[in-house]
């Protein structure tokens, strides 16, 4: 089967005229799959993602937001590590990086990350909040 030229699909076909999911769409359905509540789904398909992208930071973001929000806070902080190595400016990133040492009780690490993230985007409310309770411990 080929495509229609004039309707974009979220995968590719490979030489066979099978269609082939690609890293776009697998990140794609792994956000959905966040935005909807599904945060173990979602890790599942992000991380087909990350095999086929392991460099792109936007995968490794959202597979840590993905990790992070099902209570895997040591996988979600190398995930985050990881995109922060790819993009040091990825100012959220950061705060979930943050976040990760706040849960593991590395109160150093979160006000660093913390205060990065921030400084990055002090326009966002969540990241002063999270800052500041954290300094008011």
């Amino acid at each position: 089967m080929v495509p229609r030229k004039d309707f974009v699909r979220p995968f590719c076909y490979n030489r066979k005229g099978m269609n082939v999911e690609t890293a776009y769409s697998l990140l794609e359905k792994g956000k959905e799959l966040l935005k909807t509540g599904n945060p173990a789904q979602a890790a599942v398909v992000l991380e087909r993602a990350k095999k086929i992208e392991p460099n792109k930071g936007s995968i490794r973001e959202a597979l840590a937001r993905a990790y992070y929000n099902y209570g895997q806070y040591v996988m979600a902080r190398c995930e985050f590590k990881k995109a922060i190595e790819i993009d040091p400016t990825n100012h959220y990133a950061h705060f979930g990086l943050g976040l990760c040492f706040k849960k593991s009780g590395d109160r150093h690490g979160a006000l660093r990350h913390l205060k990065l993230a921030v400084a990055m985007e002090p326009g966002i409310e969540v990241y002063r909040r999270a800052l500041d309770e954290l300094m008011g411990d």
